[in-house]
């Protein structure tokens, strides 16, 4: 069901500041995440092995996590080492840890073999620490499967009609543009599509306060087991944007999506949307990330909605049309990994 051996983002770090404890299901695996004293990120089954007590419930001390219920202290490591009214413990008597780290200001869990979670297999996006960008982290909470988020962000097509009044614009985006490029690999796809001589859509219209004709591009890079990356440019109309050149007057972005599964049929959407200009005005990160919301709610309308009519019909079989190349390639290369997993 799960690809295990791989890092999930797991939460922003904003989420375990003060000393809070983050109760989260991943893969079907409940944990508790939280910061110790020593700033130390520690990630834990979120079930005590002596009455199945949630250890979210419990209480931070130090390094250590003790649990509510009857006391029994557990460290970093998972290890129970102490007892109320107990002195002996026996050396089994413990809960499953998970590698975990903070990177970019977001917590990593690795699900899997903890032999095989090497940090370097941690996708990079450098925007989130450079300063040279700025936006507002956010999460959202899906009731669907989290391939159909997938789904929906491998394909630009969809932008013209589901997003019309938001992120896309008019209805000649889907009409006018075709993938310039599709590059298929065994770390999942990228997709460039451009679109020349157009209005720009209504998020970019309302921070940059001008309705002229622009060139417009994504490069929009699936990674598995769902992370997305998109790269998006506007630079006046005629400039060249059709060949992938800049120029100085070019309005850029930077948008990360981290898909990470919570359950077979819900899913936790973490994300962020970055832009390079104007720094000094916070109003555009913040409109920018409101417009980004309203675009996301339009999505998440009609994902969920997926998710009910497939478990309506569990022998209703989707059919593909050509803009569907780049996610049957993911989720091809996807279940081939899974596969993998399963027999070693």
């Amino acid at each position: 069901m799960f690809l295990k051996n791989c890092w999930y983002v797991a939460a922003w770090s904003y989420e375990l500041i003060d000393g809070k404890l983050l109760a989260r299901t991943i893969c079907d695996q409940p944990i508790v995440f939280y910061k110790s004293e020593s700033g130390k990120i520690v990630a834990l089954e979120d079930r005590c092995c002596h009455r199945g007590a949630r250890l979210s419930k419990g209480r931070r001390e130090g390094e250590c996590l003790r649990c509510m219920y009857h006391g029994l202290k557990f460290d970093a490591d998972g290890m129970c080492i102490q007892i109320p009214g107990q002195d002996t413990i026996p050396p089994k008597l413990g809960v499953r840890s998970f590698p975990v780290l903070e990177r970019d200001h977001l917590i990593w869990v690795w699900m899997g073999d903890k032999e095989q979670a090497d940090p370097a297999k941690i996708v990079d996006f450098p925007y989130l620490r450079d300063p040279g960008w700025r936006g507002v982290p956010d999460y959202l909470h899906y009731n669907a499967n989290y391939l159909f988020i997938v789904d929906n962000l491998s394909d630009f097509a969809h932008l013209a009609f589901v997003h019309t009044n938001t992120l896309g614009g008019s209805e000649e985006y889907a009409y006018k543009t075709r993938p310039a490029e599709i590059e298929k690999a065994d770390w999942g796809f990228r997709v460039r599509r451009g679109h020349m001589n157009a209005a720009p859509p209504p998020f970019h219209r309302k921070v940059v306060k001008n309705d002229e004709p622009v060139d417009r591009w994504n490069v929009g890079t699936m990674y598995i087991p769902g992370i997305f990356f998109l790269e998006t440019g506007f630079s006046p109309a005629g400039t060249g944007g059709e060949n992938g050149s800049v120029v100085n007057s070019a309005k850029q972005y930077r948008n990360c999506q981290f898909i990470t599964p919570e359950t077979e049929r819900t899913t936790h959407f973490f994300w962020n949307y970055l832009h390079n200009y104007d720094l000094h005005d916070p109003d555009i990160a913040r409109s920018l990330h409101d417009s980004m919301v309203e675009g996301f709610m339009e999505d998440k309308a009609i994902i969920e909605d997926q998710q009910v009519v497939v478990d309506a019909d569990p022998d209703f079989k989707m059919l593909a049309i050509r803009a569907d190349a780049p996610l049957a390639h993911f989720r091809w290369t996807l279940n081939k990994r899974i596969a993998q997993e399963q027999v070693q």
